[in-house]
């Protein structure tokens, strides 16, 4: 009986050290795990993770710079407006009704302290007015210096001193994943600020499909935009501007997860462009391209998925000069990997004609280097300055032997394209052919831009549309 006992005593004691460690292995995996030697151990304490990100230096540093842009645009018939003859006027034709004013807005970013503000091209085109206003509430009245449609960028200055300005950053290191901050005034709530990361770089989503050389390569990323955020800033965790918020993806109108924004290395080079010359000077390699993918490659027998295709070339132009050819295969631009068409795009905006570019090709599967110098539309390589060409906000173009044929004119310079500036604002339109200024008539783009270099005042530009209709417009210069 007393063995019994003995024996019952053990076979619980046992068990009971059976249970126990039972019940510390489903507390404590981590301990069972390490009896077994064979089984990977890692240990994991929660009081090692990274803390939550903080925003708020980044935001601080950024409403303080972030303006509310207003625009006040006129749609009437009034003296100087479209199809207006003044000796009609003064016989007797009644004034035009003057129909309502529009009024838009959106988000800028002031990038010096004298009141230089960037903005988006669409948030002020066509406007008569602009006018910002600041974070400490305080307005201005502002002038626009300059635009920029194949990138949606406009430059804007206003008359301060000592103002809060934000840094550059460097698109070049921005990394998918890294958050960033949206700044702006959505919904015309001022100084508004939300969250999100990259999602993805060198988008192109075909948003300025009426431009003739669009340049499209967007950083993504899901930090809320909305309605009145064009124009604003993203910035990175150190508050330094790395883009222009310009569009958003969204079958509503409003924000959907996708939003896009020009890299700042593209927005400085604009921005420093219309500073100093007045308008952009954008430089062209020269090649029609596509991007790869597995059956063209296979197609075309072509090892690697890395780089662009270059589909044709423009006779005589930049790439063709240096020795590119048709087939050859642009894997790389001064040392910086090209991966798709945007990207290509994106580093040949950052330079000028002139400037020399080492452009790596795959050619026969074999890698070589050129150096191919940039041309500008015209084909020349010199920097053009054309400051009353932007005051006009209009590019112009000698007018076709069939069109002065048709017309029954002598001569006449055509306005082929036109932004926000002193033509719109009088309410000319594009397709226009210019006869005469002041009386004087003018027969190439470079003797209408030289006439108003020198002129002060009001001038008085006479023309024909397409259709027949003559039509003269007054503006001040």
């Amino acid at each position: 009986m007393k063995s019994f006992k003995v024996f019952l005593l053990v076979a619980v004691s046992l068990a009971g050290g059976m249970l126990g460690a039972g019940i510390i292995n489903r507390l404590n995996p981590t301990a069972s795990m390490a009896i077994n030697s064979q089984w990977p151990v890692r240990n994991v304490s929660l009081l090692n993770t990274a803390p939550p990100a903080d925003f708020t230096t980044a935001a601080e540093l950024s409403v303080t710079t972030a303006v509310h842009v207003k625009t006040l645009t006129n749609r009437s018939g009034q003296m100087g407006g479209q199809f207006f003859d003044p000796f009609q006027f003064f016989w007797g034709q009644p004034a035009p009704q003057q129909a309502p004013q529009q009024q838009s807005a959106g988000s800028g970013v002031i990038i010096s302290d004298d009141g230089y503000i960037v903005t988006n091209n669409h948030v002020i085109d066509q406007a008569d007015e602009v006018s910002v206003t600041l974070d400490n509430k305080q307005s201005y009245a502002a002038k626009v210096i300059g635009t920029d449609p194949s990138t949606d960028l406009a430059l804007l200055k206003i008359e301060g001193k000592g103002l809060p300005f934000m840094r550059w950053g460097n698109s070049d290191q921005v990394r998918v994943g890294e958050w960033v901050l949206a700044v702006g005034n959505p919904f015309n709530l001022t100084s508004t600020v939300t969250a999100g990361i990259v999602s993805a770089k060198a988008r192109n989503i075909n948003i300025l499909p009426s431009q003739r050389f669009p340049i499209e390569s967007f950083i993504q990323t899901d930090a809320a935009v909305n309605p009145g955020n064009s124009g604003g800033a993203l910035v990175n965790a150190s508050g330094e501007l790395i883009g222009i918020n310009t569009a958003i993806a969204s079958t509503t109108g409003s924000y959907a997860g996708y939003s896009f924004a020009v890299p700042v290395n593209i927005v400085r080079k604009v921005v420093m462009d219309l500073m100093e010359f007045g308008t952009v000077q954008r430089g062209f390699i020269g090649v029609s391209i596509r991007d790869l993918d597995a059956d063209f490659a296979k197609e075309k027998s072509i090892s690697s998925l890395n780089g662009v295709y270059v589909n044709g070339l423009t006779e005589s132009g930049a790439a063709a000069s240096a020795g590119i050819k048709e087939g050859d295969v642009i894997v790389s631009i001064n040392g910086s990997s090209i991966k798709s068409s945007p990207e290509l795009q994106e580093q040949v905006a950052r330079y000028r004609p002139g400037d020399e570019l080492a452009v790596t090709i795959v050619r026969g599967g074999v890698e070589k280097t050129l150096a191919v110098t940039l041309r500008n539309r015209d084909g020349e390589t010199k920097i053009k300055r054309n400051e009353a060409a932007q005051v006009l906000g209009a590019s112009l173009e000698s007018a076709k032997d069939s069109e002065i044929s048709k017309l029954g004119i002598q001569h006449g310079v055509r306005v082929k394209e036109l932004n926000s500036g002193k033509l719109k604002s009088a309410g000319l339109r594009e397709g226009f052919i210019i006869t005469s200024i002041d009386n004087k008539a003018v027969k190439s783009p470079q003797e209408v831009l030289d006439y108003l270099e020198s002129r002060e005042g009001g001038v008085l530009i006479e023309g024909i549309y397409p259709n027949g209709m003559k039509a003269f417009y007054g503006f001040g210069m």
